[in-house]
């Protein structure tokens, strides 16, 4: 009871930060959300091994829900790529296979040490994104290319946590793709990655012991109750405050911090 009345209002509190900054940045819950629960984990004294994949899970059962709100609006106003969408759908799929395979012989502290590197590259491609266009073609590469794109897209969000715009969008975007494209394809994505990969590491942490209350496998139930609804309330109010504020500011405090955050989990 005393981990419950401990560990749901911080959940909330978390909540409302990922939401407000998703709608504000336009930044994955992801990316935000796990390195918030893996450090509220910490808290609750829980073992490094057992935190890391369990922030991971608990992130990737929350990206279920809110890439169908998102997937769902994005289609209405059609701008998903279906072509693109099919074209990599099993690439995708076969990389979240990969991806959930591989999470079974990976400690905690090496998934901790890929967010770690992941959080900085974000960190790095938001800060030069925010004052200069960055375009490596102006088209996509062929499809081998975009096959092995879709394979690693897969395989890395599904073992992070972070659903697919995280990667997918930054990656599209450097091949002078249209962002509000990527942008909704992306969600799409999200759906595809999220559902499997929850399933993978519900199954991957069954049976572990010391997990916290309301825990099936590596996904916090708790977490998950708490984060969506918080989640989805404040991500429009966010997006509502891109308008009224300085949002390059913003960006370029936030990859500071998720710099801070990323170097923070490789070095400590």
């Amino acid at each position: 009871m005393n981990e419950l009345l401990i560990l749901l209002p911080i959940l909330l509190v978390s909540g409302i930060v990922a939401g407000l900054l998703a709608g504000l940045l336009g930044v994955g819950g992801g990316i935000v959300i796990v390195p918030m629960l893996y450090h509220i984990f910490l808290y609750l004294k829980i073992d490094v091994a057992i935190a890391m994949p369990l922030a991971i899970g608990t992130s990737l059962s929350t990206i279920v829900v809110t890439s169908i709100m998102s997937a769902k609006a994005h289609h209405k106003k059609g701008g998903i790529d279906w072509r693109l969408a099919k074209r990599w759908l099993p690439f995708v799929l076969f990389g979240v296979l990969i991806g959930a395979v591989s999470t079974n012989f990976m400690h905690g502290l090496t998934l901790k040490v890929m967010f770690g590197v992941l959080l900085v590259l974000v960190s790095v491609h938001m800060l030069a994104s925010s004052y200069r266009e960055i375009s490596l073609a102006e088209s996509l590469p062929g499809k081998k290319v975009q096959s092995l794109f879709a394979t690693m897209l897969g395989a890395f969000s599904s073992m992070l946590g972070i659903g697919g715009g995280t990667l997918m969008v930054p990656l599209l975007t450097l091949f002078s793709y249209p962002i509000h494209q990527a942008v909704a394809t992306a969600s799409l994505f999200g759906l595809i990655i999220s559902v499997p990969a929850t399933i993978g590491y519900i199954v991957s942490g069954w049976g572990v012991g010391a997990l916290p209350i309301g825990s099936t496998g590596y996904v916090n139930w708790l977490g998950f109750i708490a984060l969506v609804p918080m989640t989805m309330i404040f991500a429009p109010i966010g997006a509502k405050l891109a308008y009224r504020l300085n949002v390059k500011q913003l960006k370029t405090a936030f990859a500071i911090f998720l710099a801070l955050v990323g170097l923070k989990m490789l070095l400590i």
